[in-house]
């Protein structure tokens, strides 16, 4: 009778549990309306297509951070090393083998995801000071190979006469910007569903079993390891996909996509937008953006100050209590978001 009662018991939590991911799984229409106002704003802001090229592929920048940081747990401060790696790897087979656009981003995400795997093995011991120490390692490394391969990669003077065909042979990057940002807002979109099917299921909750305890995790007979060097395989994938449009976006590749503070500013949007939240990278990514146009135009020389400012008032006000002025609770789906998985 024990072992019936405990067998029900068991299927009524399965079947809490599969109800939970599909109820969190489910998009809803304040998602699709967020990205219908997004896709909208080339031909509200025509004069701002660029820039809004550049938040789409550093919104997709952040959202690889994300799931390495905000999911699992993994500190890094070198995951610029993968958006170069992407930079260089889109620009190089643009201008010495292929055109293509699309085909170019197959080449970005194979190749960084392989340079991720082989990285991925170097943070599965020591600290969160070893991790930090090791990816800022790569990047430097990455960064003085670029540096040094003048003949490939131009050096110091950057990799020029790059040259991008069409998106799919009909629509061509122009001057202005707008096949640029409708580009990299698609693409943007689509490694975002990507992720969001990814930390919606059973795999990606178990990403947060990690996170919270390691040690826990390994006792249950979670693969730890195994889960560690797949995710940071896909976050370095597309996080070389974003390198990638934007070397296909700008038709340039320079030294600075491998720079230290490329991926300190990326850890500055995850903390403004918010950590193990999908759209906080997004959130992030537009504000930081838009500070960083507006106040160096006004203070060219100390726009960082009022960025500064902007992460005291969010550690003493706190983001939840921000969040919670602008956007009601549960607006965008839980996604996954880290201070309510804790609760």
């Amino acid at each position: 009778m024990d072992s019936q009662g405990t067998h029900s018991s068991n299927s009524k939590d399965l079947d809490s549990l599969q109800r939970s991911l599909y109820k969190n799984s489910k998009i809803k229409i304040t998602e699709l309306l967020f990205w219908v106002v997004a896709f909208l704003m080339p031909l509200a802001l025509p004069s701002h297509d660029m820039m809004i090229s550049e938040i789409a592929i550093t919104a997709l920048f952040a959202l690889s951070l994300d799931l390495v940081l905000g999911y699992s747990g993994i500190v890094s401060l070198g995951h610029a090393a993968f958006f170069g790696f992407g930079v260089y790897s889109a620009a190089l087979f643009a201008k010495f083998f292929n055109a293509d656009p699309l085909l170019g981003l197959v080449v970005c995400a194979v190749l960084c995801g392989f340079l991720g795997w082989m990285c991925s093995f170097t943070i599965l011991r020591g600290s969160d000071l070893t991790r930090l120490m090791v990816t800022l390692g790569v990047a430097l490394i990455l960064l003085e190979l670029a540096n040094q391969m003048d003949w490939l990669t131009g050096g110091s003077d950057g990799l020029q006469g790059v040259l991008i065909g069409p998106v799919l042979g009909r629509f061509e990057f122009d001057l202005e910007g707008r096949t640029a940002a409708w580009y990299s807002m698609s693409i943007a979109l689509l490694f975002f569903m990507f992720a969001r099917v990814l930390v919606g299921s059973p795999w990606g909750y178990t990403l947060r079993v990690i996170r919270d305890n390691r040690l826990r995790a390994m006792a249950i007979g979670v693969p730890v390891s195994k889960v560690l060097i797949s995710v940071y395989t896909i976050a370095a994938s597309i996080a070389g996909v974003a390198g990638g449009v934007l070397a296909q976006t700008t038709g340039f590749a320079s030294l600075d996509v491998f720079a230290f503070d490329r991926s300190a500013d990326l850890m500055l949007m995850l903390v403004i937008g918010g950590v193990g939240w999908l759209y906080g990278g997004i959130a992030g990514a537009v504000i930081f953006k838009i500070l960083q146009s507006e106040l160096s135009a006004v203070t060219p020389q100390y726009w960082m100050f009022w960025i500064g400012l902007l992460l005291i008032i969010l550690v003493h006000v706190g983001r939840d209590r921000i969040k919670g002025w602008f956007m009601p609770k549960g607006l965008f789906g839980k996604l996954g978001e880290q201070s309510e998985d804790r609760k």
